[in-house]
């Protein structure tokens, strides 16, 4: 569908962001996408999706570092050309934390990560899409917008943030043909949500599943597919938007 278009996925290596790497590679997408810390598992990617004849490469980069943010930009442009789309989908949380007494490295590192890294990436991709007049920015933002929990502060306010951020980005860069959505998840089955149940105790943890209305939750291919559509041709007027694929708003 998209042969020869490239694509640059932060955070890829697992979870939601792999899922997002397979569909667009299936989708015929070139994908790059970057890494922290899980070298095998991205090796492990690049092997996966090459054996099916599609493209892909993984780089090494720390979203939370400018300079690293930069660099990764620039290697991804080198190694394919172009970039098409961006998807911010690397994030970090701290399950539990008041705002009161959370560290303030800990305030600064989930912001850096969650919201100003994806500022940082928009910034670097920007020209070339002005430039050709069309391109696609997705971020992610989470079901925490809506639900304001308690002991999830820092995070709350950085997809908070992202999203505002996201409908801005959309109204400044129209004009460009460049469109810019958010998709927000529900309780997905990742190491993030595994993380945060852990952190509610067995009790609050089966209570907050159940409070989802389809009763269970996500999976991380349902987020990618809301991905692939915001990018493709079936979404070409469809910006400026905050799609949440949350089973219906757990309550928890």
């Amino acid at each position: 569908m998209d042969d020869g278009k490239v694509a640059l996925v932060t955070g890829g290596s697992r979870g939601i962001g792999r899922a997002i790497v397979e569909v667009l590679c299936a989708a015929r997408f070139r994908v790059a996408f970057s890494y922290r810390e899980r070298g095998d598992d991205a090796a492990a990617l690049v092997d996966q999706v090459r054996a099916q004849g599609q493209d892909a490469q993984a780089f090494r980069a720390d979203v939370g570092d400018a300079t690293q943010v930069r660099a990764l930009a620039q290697s991804v442009a080198q190694a394919y050309g172009r970039i098409d789309v961006l998807v911010n989908n690397a994030g970090v949380h701290l399950p539990g934390a008041k705002l009161g007494d959370m560290p303030a490295e800990e305030w600064d590192r989930i912001l850096r990560v969650n919201l100003t890294g994806p500022f940082h990436l928009v910034q670097a991709v920007l020209r070339g899409m002005r430039t050709r007049k069309q391109g696609h920015i997705v971020n992610l933002s989470s079901n925490v917008t809506q639900r304001m929990p308690a002991g999830y502060g820092a995070y709350t306010v950085s997809k908070t943030a992202l999203e505002t951020f996201t409908r801005i980005l959309s109204k400044e860069e129209g004009q460009y043909g460049i469109r810019v959505n958010a998709v927000a998840p529900g309780p997905i089955r990742t190491d993030m949500l595994r993380e945060a149940l852990e952190a509610m105790g067995p009790e609050r943890a089966d209570a907050f599943v159940k409070s989802v209305p389809l009763g269970r939750t996500g999976e991380p291919g349902e987020i990618a597919a809301a991905v692939a559509f915001l990018v493709s041709d079936a979404a070409s007027y469809v910006t400026g938007q905050v799609l949440y694929v949350n089973g219906g708003g757990p309550g928890g």
